[in-house]
């Protein structure tokens, strides 16, 4: 090397910035990254939550709005009705609606004497229960995501007053698929949780909730307190916590950061506060234990929806999840198809903006709901 091109390399050298200086500033950034997964009580997206006494069972509805069509929100399996918390706020803020989010039996608040009975016959006459009980003769939409997608199309045909059914991420031939591994999948989930927040923590970074604010009131819901049975959401009764963030809660904004190491069936990751461990909190329901119920779920789904007489809309994460009888039913123009990109199963917590936008064409197209101010149209696509 000639003594001109050492001069130019130590000159450049010169220029670069002292790598301990540069290291410290990399472990301030790191530092700086730090989620927050503090639990939000319900009341942030729901004005009520009342219980409906049928028989010697009590079933729990959130509620929001006081005009309108009635939309009826119907979970699905593990979940609770608080999962339609961020699509409540999203929906309301389109349309004129009123919302009615449901906990099935065996799941959130609800209390039955037969909790373990999750038959497809008796999940869906509880919904037809629910609705007789609240005696109002309203327009009423169903609306349902996995398991409560196969409650609502069993429910609508016994229910006179519904004038429109949505069905989110559930279709016969991939959900008999899937079920050979639903197994495994519960066993590699973590039995027990030290606290709410590592709960919620869990399902961002694995990925089963892509939206972290959606997370934060969705979880509570789905895990008890081992102590007394009381449900998560129930334990944040008298400390509720506003809703911090005013992120957008689309599903692209809200990936999961990289997944932690495990360490006693649970995430151990330094981001997240230490809490005491001597609250535990394990799932609300055993769905392990459910298994006999599965292909009764699913099995004639497809059929039963494109039977469906009022007018229905199918939402998916994935043009690939159509089975045959369904794509045959879509070419012949007897539902809408919606599909959203870069959302995971749970599509209405992960990007609830866009599955509301999605609804709130669906209602104004048919002329079941006046649109706010805020209201664009949402073009058809798969």
């Amino acid at each position: 090397m000639s003594s001109l091109q050492k001069e130019v390399v130590k000159s450049r050298a010169k220029n670069l910035p002292n790598p301990a200086i540069l290291s410290s500033r990399l472990m301030q950034h790191k530092g700086h990254y730090k989620r927050d997964y503090e639990p939000v009580h319900w009341s942030q997206y729901f004005q009520d939550r009342k219980s409906i006494a049928i028989a010697e069972d009590v079933f729990y509805a959130y509620y929001q709005g006081n005009e309108g069509p009635l939309l009826v929100l119907i979970h699905g399996g593990g979940y609770s009705g608080l999962t339609w918390a961020q699509f409540t706020k999203a929906v309301t803020a389109l349309v004129t609606c009123q919302i009615m989010a449901i906990d099935l039996r065996g799941h959130g608040s609800s209390k039955t004497k037969k909790d373990d009975d999750l038959s497809i016959n008796t999940l869906a006459n509880d919904v037809v229960h629910i609705l007789e009980a609240i005696s109002e003769n309203r327009p009423i939409i169903m609306i349902g995501h996995s398991l409560g997608g196969a409650v609502a199309v069993r429910a609508a045909p016994l229910i006179p007053n519904v004038i429109g059914v949505i069905v989110i991420d559930v279709v016969e031939g991939t959900a008999m698929e899937s079920l050979r591994s639903m197994q495994g999948f519960l066993r590699s989930r973590p039995a027990q949780f030290s606290s709410i927040s590592k709960a919620v923590e869990w399902c961002v970074r694995s990925g089963q909730i892509r939206n972290v604010n959606s997370a934060k009131v969705s979880v509570p819901g789905q895990i008890k307190n081992i102590e007394n049975n009381t449900l998560g959401a129930d334990d944040l009764e008298h400390d509720p916590k506003p809703d911090p963030s005013d992120e957008s809660n689309s599903a692209t904004s809200t990936l999961p950061a990289p997944l932690g190491t495990i360490v006693e069936g649970e995430l151990s990751i330094s981001s997240t506060t230490e809490e005491s461990s001597s609250v535990k909190y394990t799932w609300r329901i055993n769905l392990a234990q459910t298994e006999k119920y599965w292909n009764e779920w699913f099995h004639g789904l497809s059929s039963a929806f494109l039977e469906l007489e009022a007018p229905k809309m199918l939402l998916l994460a994935g043009v690939d999840r159509l089975d045959k009888e369904l794509t045959v039913g879509q070419m012949q123009g007897k539902f809408q198809l919606q599909v959203l990109t870069a959302c995971g199963h749970a599509i209405h917590e992960d990007a609830p903006d866009k599955v509301a936008e999605a609804v709130a064409t669906f209602l104004v197209r048919h002329k079941f709901a006046e649109p706010t101010a805020d209201f664009t149209w949402t073009v058809p696509c798969c």
